[in-house]
């Protein structure tokens, strides 16, 4: 056998024709068969071939242009053995010194056939005429697989906005699946691992309010998420505010109870059921409520670096767009960061866990919005003051010592310490004195709960009645004349005393109407013809039950819905509708009244001297209340 090689390879060298003769027969034969010359040949991948050929991942697919592949081939060059790139396989030729120009044509068009006879086999897969396209977040945003495994029923944005893991406000998203909050969405974040552990994907960012899936992370869009939305924030447009004192719709929770909006039960954390009655009544007042609707008209006001107290503004118009949600998921509202607003711009003084005044509350809390929003003394500075200011006129004179000689008194009255100054002060709501109980039951041997006229109550402000005050020092006698009287009327009624040991509770019943109360008998003709409208009806009455002494008592509140006209009755998350003849059965402690302005003033505009005969000494001092 190896003398047979060495005879052949000793004939090839003897006789070269022979050599040449062979290399033809084998050109031809690949000509004849090039499919298979191609596929005997040894292929090594090109660094394009590698990319090419690397797994794609998952992810919307595009199909190719047919000039792409015809861009992808290149024809030979005329120099020595150059590589036929062709997609997806390369074909290595080499072409001799010999070969004559005129075969050129013809070889380049069975290179490309064969080419193509390779490629058949992988054309004929239809997931080869697609190729990918990157950043697939776009497309997979609207059609999240995970949508319905949102559970609205545990979803509540009332809480304060903090991690449940690490208690930071920043960067926080709520799981919609169960409802509690985690931080950030990288891979090292709470939420992060929260989707992984428990198999939660659906998060809402509570700063942006936009939607995203964990842990691929790619933002979701889709229309069905926008109540979510809505009920995180509530807007209102100027024809929904119109329409809420004229609407008697009643609106449905996501668990299928019904509830009148702006009729929401708001929930006693433990001890806060003061401050919930004043927020309840607050609510109803429309001018208060229709500003505080619409974020617009109090965020641009600017405020010093680091004031806090801004902060009560912004609560109290959340709480007011949740109260009057339409679409509420449940039928009550937590007032749980409004009053933690309260807690840190009060400084402790009204908090939670303890039990206060709602008087008390009511004062702070009206001025803490007048101070937060620019407020100043005049009248129409804010909503605060246009909605409850008013005005007023104080006589004070001193009270003559009781053991001086008349003549001793009359001098003294001729100082100017003992003459009466008169001073115009505004107001935000007044104070009416009960007269005491009795001490001794009567021949039944029962206490009767002794009940008193509203009229009477009010002789106080008729710039006649004089009372005494007493100080350490001296005693003054004061009496009052109401100069002006706004939109809105806030009646304290007096019931708490307390002395060196104890505080104790005046259980007076005050007669009072519901409707078409003149006070223009309050005013002095002068200021009466600068009123248009003076009479007002009940629109809230806040109520005191129980022992005087803190956390023995309950508040609750009586509101009148506009829209269906009717009573309802408000102690928590309690909301029951009521007759208007049980309220002023009831120990009212704060009253809210409402000017009419469809029952003119029937002096208005006339000369104050007819109606009283001569000028009074009044008009002599000071300023004209403002209209």
């Amino acid at each position: 056998m190896a003398e047979n090689v060495e005879s052949n390879d000793h004939d090839t060298q003897d006789n070269p024709m022979r050599s040449i003769l062979k290399r033809r027969k084998q050109e031809e034969e690949s000509e004849e068969n090039p499919v298979k010359s191609v596929l005997k040949k040894p292929r090594t991948l090109s660094q394009d071939d590698k990319e090419v050929t690397t797994p794609q991942p998952r992810s919307i697919l595009r199909k190719k242009s047919d000039n792409a592949n015809e861009n992808s081939k290149v024809t030979p060059k005329e120099e020595t053995g150059e590589t036929v790139k062709t997609s997806p396989v390369k074909i290595k030729t080499e072409r001799t010194s010999d070969s004559s120009p005129p075969k050129k044509a013809s070889e380049e068009t069975r290179l490309s056939k064969a080419a193509r006879l390779v490629a058949a086999p992988k054309a004929a897969d239809d997931d080869d005429d697609y190729e990918a396209v990157q950043d697939p977040k776009v497309d997979r945003s609207r059609s999240c697989p995970y949508l319905d495994t949102i559970n609205r029923s545990v979803l509540d944005f009332d809480f304060e906005k903090l991690c449940s893991v690490s208690l930071s406000h920043i960067n926080v998203y709520a799981c919609l699946v169960c409802g509690k909050y985690f931080q950030g969405r990288g891979k090292l974040s709470h939420a992060y691992t929260h989707s992984v552990l428990d198999s939660h994907h659906v998060f809402l960012n509570l700063l942006t309010q936009k939607f995203y899936c964990l842990p691929d992370n790619y933002q979701i869009i889709d229309s069905s998420l926008d109540d979510i939305i809505y009920v995180l924030n509530p807007t209102f447009s100027n024809e929904h505010i119109a329409s809420l004192d004229s609407s008697s719709k009643l609106s449905r929770a996501y668990d299928g109870t019904t509830y009148l909006p702006g009729i929401v039960g708001l929930n006693n954390i433990k001890e806060n059921d003061y401050c919930n009655v004043i927020l309840q009544a607050l609510s109803h007042v429309t001018p208060l409520r229709n500003f505080f609707l619409q974020e617009d008209n109090y965020k641009k006001i600017k405020r010093p670096p680091g004031d806090q107290m801004f902060l009560t503004v912004q609560r109290f118009g959340e709480l007011l767009r949740k109260l009057w949600n339409p679409r509420n998921f449940k039928a009550h509202v937590s007032p749980h960061e409004m009053l933690q607003a309260v807690v840190l711009c009060s400084k402790k003084k009204f908090q939670i866990t303890e039990q206060g005044d709602a008087l008390e509350f009511m004062s702070w809390f009206l001025n803490a919005l007048h101070l937060a929003m620019n407020g100043t003394k005049k009248l129409n500075s804010t909503i605060v003051n246009k909605t409850f200011r008013g005005k007023m006129r104080v006589y004070t004179r001193k009270v003559l010592p009781i053991d001086l000689k008349e003549e001793e008194k009359e001098k003294l009255l001729l100082t100017d310490e003992y003459l009466e100054h008169a001073e115009e002060i505004p107001w935000l709501y007044l104070t009416c004195d009960l007269p005491p109980p009795p001490l001794y039951p009567d021949e039944l041997q029962e206490n009767i709960i002794p009940q008193v006229p509203f009229a009477s109550l009010l002789t106080k402000f008729n710039g006649v009645s004089e009372k005494e005050y007493k100080t350490h020092k001296d005693s003054q006698l004061k009496r009052f004349q109401i100069t002006r009287l706004p939109n809105f009327l806030i009646i304290f009624i007096k019931r708490f005393t307390k002395n060196y040991f104890i505080k104790e509770k005046n259980p007076t019943i005050v007669n009072f109407p519901i409707k078409n109360i003149d006070f223009g008998d309050l005013l002095a003709p002068e200021h009466r013809v600068l009123h248009r409208n003076t009479t007002y009806d009940l629109m809230a009455n806040i109520v005191h039950d129980g022992e005087p002494e803190r956390g023995k008592g309950t508040y609750r509140v009586h509101v009148l819905h506009k829209g269906t006209q009717k009573w309802y009755e408000m102690q928590d998350l309690h909301v029951t509708d009521i007759l208007p003849q049980m309220i002023p059965l009831s120990e009212s402690y704060i009253q809210i009244f409402e000017l009419r302005k469809d029952i003119p003033n029937p002096v208005y505009g006339k000369d104050p001297v007819e109606l009283s005969g001569t000028l009074p000494e009044s008009m002599e001092v000071g300023k004209t209340a403002d209209t």
